[in-house]
């Protein structure tokens, strides 16, 4: 294969550059109508109530702990495999990240884990749908619910994805809100849908979405005013939080708004290419693939193997990006980074996590992908293990 086969990558169309060209010819290309736009076609794809975009991913992460009021000293229990923005988002707080181990399947965080590491200064869970598969939102919630603990979804591999919610087969889309206080997405260009870079909180809390408006303007607002500001004019806005600058531009949400409706062929293509590779990779005993759980449906952000002797990973995955195929790893353990092991993590605290980042690659699944692109990989995989 002479062009490289990245493990995920943007889908740009004509559609697409026209959005953004437009809002560059216009009269706002920041702070105007086009991120309203973008957050209530959000919210109606989600059902969520409110929507605030921001510039990034971990801004959405950082601005939705600081409206949920995590501060020194308080503990978030979260993944240890997951993007470091997850934990980092704790720190920037001023609190302290608290792993709890994975499910043998779905690499996602255990309930019975969390359960285990509340303490009385635990202040929220942040679960991470990892590679687009949903938590088990119902029961991590029951559990906030029993310690009075808030939930903020890390779901930024996972807008698309859906839960079942009721045996009678009603399903609902992750960001819906009704188990968590808020959610966040990314839009960074590898994931579901791209704004080149962004991110977003969804919630259902007015509350909340005041904060977070505010936290995204420097702590500003026009639309709370203090009693000494009682008598100013039109022009009048005031601080009333230390925010930050995490404001998006309209021609990326432009880019967004357009990207938005496409999502189902986006997903769809993504769900066909895991198939294609399950069905393909199926007979191979030297590799464990991604478990689909039947009560949801996975975004599939990453298409994630285990290989079944670790020794054999780096060759495996060196040969592959010798012949243009973009594998990956996903993740290391947050608490493996030499910044966390200096705030005294040590290995061991998460043996399932451990062991699948010994074994872990992750394999080339985009929309733009071909089923011959597919069956190459596929093929390729199959001589590197032999």
């Amino acid at each position: 294969m002479n062009r490289y086969l990245h493990y995920s990558h943007q889908s740009i169309n004509r559609e697409d550059i026209a959005s953004v060209i437009e809002i560059l010819k216009s009269d706002w290309i920041t702070q105007g109508p086009k991120i309203k736009e973008f957050e209530d076609a959000l919210c109606h794809f989600t059902g969520a109530k409110y929507a605030v975009a921001v510039s990034n991913g971990t801004a959405a992460l950082h601005i939705s702990c600081l409206a949920a009021g995590i501060k020194a000293g308080d503990e978030v229990i979260t993944s240890p495999i997951t993007f470091a923005a997850s934990a980092n988002s704790v720190l920037y707080c001023g609190g302290r990240p608290i792993f709890a181990d994975v499910e043998q399947d779905t690499t996602n965080i255990d309930p019975r884990e969390i359960e285990k590491r509340i303490t009385r200064r635990t202040w929220a869970i942040i679960p991470v749908h990892f590679a687009g598969h949903p938590c088990d939102l119902k029961e991590i919630s029951r559990i906030a619910g029993r310690h009075g603990l808030m939930v903020i979804e890390d779901a930024a591999h996972a807008l698309g994805a859906e839960y079942r919610l009721s045996r009678r087969g009603q399903w609902i889309r992750v960001g819906d809100g009704r188990f968590s206080d808020m959610t966040i997405l990314s839009f960074h260009p590898v994931k579901s849908i791209t704004t080149g870079e962004g991110g977003a909180v969804l919630t259902n809390d007015q509350r909340f979405y005041q904060k977070l408006l505010m936290l995204r303007n420097h702590g500003i607002t026009r639309e709370r005013r203090t009693l000494l500001a009682k008598d100013e004019g039109p022009w009048y806005s005031e601080m009333q939080a230390l925010g930050f600058n995490y404001r998006i531009t309209d021609f990326q949400c432009a880019l967004g708004t357009s990207q938005l409706k496409r999502i189902g062929p986006f997903l769809k293509r993504r769900q066909e290419i895991a198939v294609l590779y399950n069905e393909k990779l199926s007979q191979l005993e030297e590799i464990v693939l991604p478990v689909t759980r039947p009560s949801v449906k996975s975004a599939w952000h990453i298409y994630c193997i285990r290989l079944k002797y670790a020794s054999k990973r780096k060759r495996v995955f060196e040969r592959l990006r010798d012949l243009n195929i973009g594998v990956q790893v996903h993740y290391i353990p947050v608490y493996f980074h030499p910044y966390y092991r200096r705030l005294g993590y040590e290995k061991g605290m998460c043996k399932k996590a451990e062991d699948y980042y010994r074994r872990t690659m992750t394999l080339p699944i985009h929309p733009g992908m071909t089923d011959r692109d597919v069956h190459y990989v596929v093929k390729t995989l199959k001589e590197s293990l032999a």
